[in-house]
């Protein structure tokens, strides 16, 4: 999880935070939350239903190559809105995704996009799954 975004990029005491959820631990995640959180607190706003790319596959030999930015839906509702002094932080989940899945949301939408992973039953935690799209 990113810390430290919600102070870096508040708003009138709103801010965002960055979950990712991995299947082991490994360095390489806190690398991808760092470089998403200074994305976005270097004004490039991140928000749900955007996706970026992370220029490179998520693990060696994983076809997700982008994240998009969703709700924490693999931890349930009461991740995502937090309190915090002066204000609130809300929680959104990094998901990996590939170059395939990313351009699927740009001409079908965000819901299509959440559909198309329900009906594929993806495993957000394995990257090495087949891309939905």
């Amino acid at each position: 999880m990113s810390a430290g975004c919600w102070a870096a990029g508040e708003k009138d005491g709103h801010g965002l935070e960055f979950v990712m959820t991995a299947h082991v631990r490994d360095q390489r995640f806190i690398e991808l939350m760092a470089m998403l959180a200074a994305y976005h607190c270097a004004g490039h706003r991140l928000g749900l239903e955007h996706s970026m790319p992370i220029g490179a596959p998520w693990v060696p030999g994983s076809a997700c190559d982008h994240v998009l930015i969703s709700l924490p839906y693999l931890h349930g509702p009461d991740l995502e809105h937090c309190p915090v002094a002066g204000g609130h932080a809300r929680i959104l989940w990094a998901l990996p995704v590939t170059t395939a899945e990313t351009g699927f949301r740009r001409r079908h939408g965000h819901e299509a996009s959440e559909r198309l992973f329900d009906e594929a039953e993806i495993n957000p935690l394995d990257p090495f799954r087949a891309s939905a799209a």
